[in-house]
């Protein structure tokens, strides 16, 4: 199964060039005016976790099979070897409770939720800008990007995971969006301890 990434729509309102969306004054009023979250306003463009949103992190590998298990989910983003996908405000704070109720207290995993005081590396807000190749800046496989943007000009909390029965735009219940991530980190977690088959030498049978 392929899962394809969905091309987010830029609104009119949107600085509407990769030239103006590169300007770090331009990014943090797109954030700001088009979905009024908070961000740094500097270079790099940071968004605020903990007042909007909060933002469960993984590997992009275990992300992409629990994307497969819960096909619905609140706004994804993805930045070099990290998925985050953005759940309700004050999420950060029930993770270690919900998977110790779930059984994963104490289990190694690739699992971390950022609240209150936090922040992460604003994705960029087309699909169209491609990074410049100029020594010391990030390439694109590194670059924060939308795989599951929001909706500019909508209300995105509502559709933000939360306990409880989820959130209004069909968005999961917390509880099993943490399930499913805590499964696949573990399951990936497993297989990169997995030892490689042994390779027949010659003469071998």
């Amino acid at each position: 199964m392929i899962f394809t990434a969905r091309t987010p729509a830029v609104p009119s309102a949107a600085p509407a060039t990769a030239t103006a969306l590169g300007r770090p004054a331009a990014r943090s009023r797109w954030y700001e005016r088009e979905l009024g979250w908070p961000t740094t306003g500097s270079e790099p463009v940071e968004l605020l976790t903990g007042v909007a949103f909060d933002v469960l992190e993984l590997p992009v590998a275990a992300g992409f099979a629990m994307l497969r298990r819960v096909p619905r989910t609140g706004p994804v983003a993805v930045e070099g070897p990290w998925m985050r996908l953005l759940v309700a405000a004050g999420s950060a704070d029930e993770l270690p409770g919900l998977l110790d109720w779930l059984e994963w207290g104490g289990v190694p995993l690739d699992l971390t939720a950022l609240g209150a005081g936090g922040r992460i590396t604003a994705p960029w807000p087309t699909s169209s800008w491609s990074p410049p190749a100029a020594p010391g800046e990030r390439r694109p496989q590194e670059a924060a990007v939308w795989l599951r943007p929001p909706e500019p000009g909508g209300e995105v909390e509502p559709t933000l995971p939360r306990t409880g029965f989820g959130g209004d735009g069909g968005a999961p219940d917390l509880v099993r969006l943490v399930g499913a991530a805590a499964t696949e980190c573990h399951r990936a977690r497993l297989l990169r301890a997995r030892p490689l088959p042994r390779q027949r030498r010659a003469g071998e049978g």
